[in-house]
């Protein structure tokens, strides 16, 4: 997707990177009658913070891209046909990694004739991605914007990603990969995005839904049968049912990876990483992030200062948690434009 015009030296362009489970679907809408616009809505548009009447705003789907049966994505993955044999990769499929996922995005800017971005920036994988570009290409990137993210996956993050390929694995019918000629390991993928969903929220935001729908620890349907869930349980549950619908579990394994092949610039530290960087640099966590939590970012921030790099960072406070960088990112539009503008 692209947004607002690239004018004739070609030098405005934005690039965005999404985060997980998303898409390029950052701003705007298909149809009017769509329920909800793209994901970073609130900040991308005219007189937005990230003003496209000023930028040339550019946006794509991730290799891998979870969501590979929404008529709307274009991607490369494990349920793409392989050419040489006319049936899916599976686990056939190579490893991927952000610089991977950095290199399609370079292409396309190349075969539009970008060859600088203005800035590039995205929330949680989408800043991995964003930071990559930072260290892979310093003298393509003049501003960064990372928002919920890491600039590397530690041991922490690496054994807390695993949690969600485990379900996929354990589930019958996954097959080691190989079930698209049958029944696809459904039960494993919702799982995987149950656990996603909760740890990308706060205890008190589901608290709260506990609350709207009568959570009691007693309640009669778990008292009386051990296969029966509590009511949060099945609003969890649900929701990740739903949007299972879309997605592809072989994919999902190869998002986790490459999150957890993660280090900045690929290199064997983080500092040596982060001092290929010459892009002025903004970093947006979540204070109260469980996921991806505020001290990577402000790791990442202190160890750029005692660089003396130009970087900057401000917190996203509020009870969403990791969400709060894709649904609230506009509590910190005046953050944003402001970088922008320097």
């Amino acid at each position: 997707e692209s947004y607002g015009e690239l004018n004739a030296d070609k030098s405005n362009a934005i690039l965005i990177t999404h985060y997980f489970t998303g898409t390029s679907h950052g701003a705007g809408k298909y149809a009017a009658s769509d329920a909800t616009s793209g994901y970073w809505d609130s900040i991308i548009g005219p007189y937005k913070a990230i003003d496209t009447n000023k930028f040339f705003v550019v946006s794509m789907d991730s290799l891998a891209n979870l969501n590979v049966k929404d008529k709307n994505v274009i991607t490369t993955g494990p349920a793409s046909i392989n050419p040489a044999t006319g049936d899916p990769y599976g686990l056939t499929f190579p490893v991927i990694t952000m610089r991977d996922m950095v290199n399609t995005q370079k292409s396309l800017l190349e075969s539009l004739g970008i060859q600088k971005l203005y800035a590039v920036a995205g929330p949680s994988m989408g800043s991995m991605q964003a930071i990559e570009w930072a260290t892979a290409y310093p003298d393509r990137v003049e501003r960064l914007i990372s928002v919920i993210g890491s600039s590397f996956s530690d041991a922490w993050t690496t054994a807390a990603l695993d949690q969600w390929a485990i379900p996929i694995k354990l589930d019958q019918y996954w097959q080691q990969g190989n079930y698209y000629k049958s029944q696809p390991p459904t039960e494993g993928l919702t799982a995987a995005l149950l656990f996603i969903t909760q740890i990308a929220l706060t205890p008190d935001y589901v608290n709260r839904i506990g609350v709207d729908i009568k959570h009691q620890p007693l309640e009669a349907n778990p008292l009386m049968d051990i296969q029966a869930r509590h009511g949060i349980n099945d609003w969890l549950y649900n929701r990740a049912k739903e949007r299972a619908e879309n997605m592809d579990a072989n994919s999902l394994l190869y998002l986790v990876r490459a999150c957890q092949l993660f280090m900045a610039g690929q290199k064997n530290d983080l500092r040596t990483g982060l001092k290929q960087m010459t892009a002025k640099s903004l970093f947006l966590p979540a204070t109260t992030d469980l996921l991806l939590m505020p001290y990577n970012a402000r790791n990442t921030y202190k160890e750029l200062k005692e660089m003396n790099k130009d970087t900057k960072i401000a917190e996203i406070q509020g009870h969403l948690g990791h969400l709060e960088g894709v649904l609230n990112i506009h509590k910190h539009s005046a953050t944003i434009a402001a970088f922008l503008a320097e």
